[in-house]
């Protein structure tokens, strides 16, 4: 059995139209990454000018040694809730393309085990070993892709759930750090 030109193209059709959606889905990605960043700078930029004339306002040295470890507690909490919003974006832009990654093999595996069942209604008599064979080769194929695609899921909620823990324990350990008024 042989694809006809009209599938053939409406295959390459609905490739194209997946590959532009992912490139949009990047760049939305990129973007939301470029304005975080220009948002970040933007914030250091005026906080150091802010903590800069706190600091040259200084009396004495114990003024500016408390000013100084007192600026380190929002810094470290600014760090990782840039980090977490960074890990945010691109695990959502991930997602976004395991989900279409996702439909386009399922999509793919329904087209193939359809062709393999037109296939065999249409095997000369005798082959029904090999098309047996070939059906037990996509069921098995099927069932890995599936258990892979479930052991990167666990693997993404692990790591999720360890970098929300490292951020908690660093503005932890920043809030802990700063120095306590006497």
């Amino acid at each position: 059995m042989s694809l006809t030109p009209e599938q053939v193209m409406a295959t390459h059709k609905g490739n194209m139209e997946t590959l532009f959606g992912l490139a949009n889905k990047a760049f939305d990605g990129l973007e939301k990454m470029v304005e975080l960043n220009l948002s970040t700078s933007r914030a250091a930029l005026t906080d150091a000018s802010t903590q800069m004339q706190s600091l040259l306002s200084a009396k004495d040295p114990q003024e500016l040694l408390t000013l100084q470890t007192t600026m380190l507690q929002p810094l470290a909490e600014k760090i990782a809730s840039y980090n977490r919003q960074m890990y945010e974006i691109a695990s959502a832009t991930s997602a976004e393309f395991t989900k279409a990654l996702e439909a386009q093999t399922a999509d793919a595996q329904k087209a193939f085990t359809t062709l393999i069942d037109s296939t065999a209604k249409n095997a000369p008599a005798g082959s029904e070993t090999a098309v047996a064979v070939m059906k037990s080769a996509v069921s098995a194929a099927t069932n890995a892709f599936e258990s892979m695609q479930k052991a990167v899921k666990q693997a993404t909620d692990m790591a999720q759930a360890n970098i929300s823990a490292v951020a908690e324990t660093a503005a932890d350990a920043a809030k802990s750090a700063a120095p306590r008024k006497r």
